[in-house]
């Protein structure tokens, strides 16, 4: 496999959801990469089976009950516990790979291609044969930057320095160094960072402990050094970053809570309209058509209202304190599907579910969107409503 674009699509045999990548060129199927994914089956990697279709070869990974780490935290914060899981799969992974003599450069660290079970957090992740392209694990560590906890000034010191490590020494950083940097978050309270100016020999902790067993850093010589080998993070640096991102993730919470207080107290009280102006003047009024349209609904069967669909985005499956609305019937998976509403038009989006998406009986395939119009019968599973 070259180092081209992945060509990936997502299609459902059986009764199993797969990821398949088509392949650039015709497989040595006997070589000893492929002979032992498809004999073998390694602890972390999705299960992979070569097929050919059409002349064309294909490598099937099963997705089934999996959701990729994109869409998980794609509108949630990375928290340190994740982040520590995550490191200890990955140094799993490594070990396993050791084992059966395979190349961890295989492997694919894109967001979209790291898959997560939902209900103990185990993650699987996709190895591809003599793959020759980007492994992207830098978008992977941007994807992180993005996401964090930015309430955890631990975690957050620790991705900034991953960061910057993994930019400058590339993909020789993940064979010991980023374990050794993940070690402060393996503490059960945030530690205090201790910091010493320049000139400064040693530095007391709080409570009279001298710190020297703790990291001591130079912020002007750190800040030089990440200006001077990594320019690509500008003058202030991914540390900078970091704190633009904390900004406006504390704004955007401000003015999510303005706008609620305002929407729940705004529509329970008329004002009054006063006219100003002299006889024979015209006046204009604004056109409030748009502004009065009524939301999309979800109707049961019979015609009842079941939900308004008034947010951006409404996840839908049975799993608590993951989706929007929880449906607790057995067909229905516990990340389902998602209702998105984009520029007045709204969508129906599968979330590789197990028993199926279905658009007027139409199943979709794993990760389909496809345009909802008035009248739609859509089935979670079973479970079916009408779209108006």
């Amino acid at each position: 496999m070259t180092g081209r674009m992945l060509n990936v699509e997502y299609v459902r045999s059986l009764n199993c959801n797969y990821e398949r990548i088509l392949l650039d060129r015709m497989p040595e199927e006997k070589r000893y990469q492929y002979s032992i994914l498809g004999r073998c089956k390694i602890n972390g990697l999705l299960p992979c089976s070569l097929r050919y279709i059409d002349g064309k070869a294909y490598l099937y990974y099963d997705i089934s009950s999996r959701q990729n780490v994109a869409l998980l935290y794609g509108g949630r914060c990375i928290t340190r516990e994740w982040v520590r899981d995550f490191l200890w799969s990955l140094r799993h992974i490594r070990q396993e790979l050791s084992r059966f003599l395979l190349d961890i450069d295989n492997i694919i660290w894109y967001p979209e291609q790291i898959f997560q079970e939902l209900e103990d957090n185990v993650f699987s992740f996709l190895y591809i044969p003599y793959y020759e392209g980007e492994s992207g694990f830098m978008k992977l560590m941007e994807f992180w930057v993005e996401h964090i906890d930015y309430n955890d000034e631990v975690l957050v010191d620790c991705v900034y320095r991953m960061y910057e490590k993994m930019e400058r020494n590339g993909e020789i950083y993940l064979q010991a160094q980023i374990f050794e940097d993940a070690e402060c978050l393996e503490n059960t309270r945030l530690p205090e960072l201790v910091y010493t100016m320049v000139g400064e020999s040693r530095v007391e902790e709080a409570g009279g402990t001298a710190a020297s067993a703790l990291p001591v850093i130079d912020v002007r010589e750190e800040e030089a050094q990440m200006q001077e080998k990594s320019p690509k993070a500008g003058r202030k640096g991914i540390r900078g970053i970091l704190e633009g991102k904390r900004s406006r993730s504390q704004k955007l919470r401000e003015d999510y809570r303005q706008s609620m207080q305002q929407e729940m107290t705004g529509h329970a009280v008329a004002e009054k309209t006063q006219y100003e102006g002299t006889y024979g003047q015209t006046l204009f009024f604004e056109d409030k058509t748009e502004a009065l349209k009524q939301p999309h609904r979800l109707l049961t069967p019979e015609g009842k209202l079941f939900l308004s669909l008034e947010q951006p985005s409404l996840s839908v499956g049975k799993k608590k304190g993951e989706v929007d609305l929880v449906l607790q019937d057995a067909s229905v998976s516990r990340m389902h599907a998602r209702i998105t509403n984009e520029e007045g038009d709204t969508y129906l989006e599968d979330l590789n579910s197990t028993n199926g998406t279905f658009q007027n009986g139409q199943r979709m395939r794993p990760y389909e969107k496809k345009k909802l119009a008035e009248g739609d019968e859509i089935r979670f599973g079973k479970v079916v409503f009408i779209f108006r």
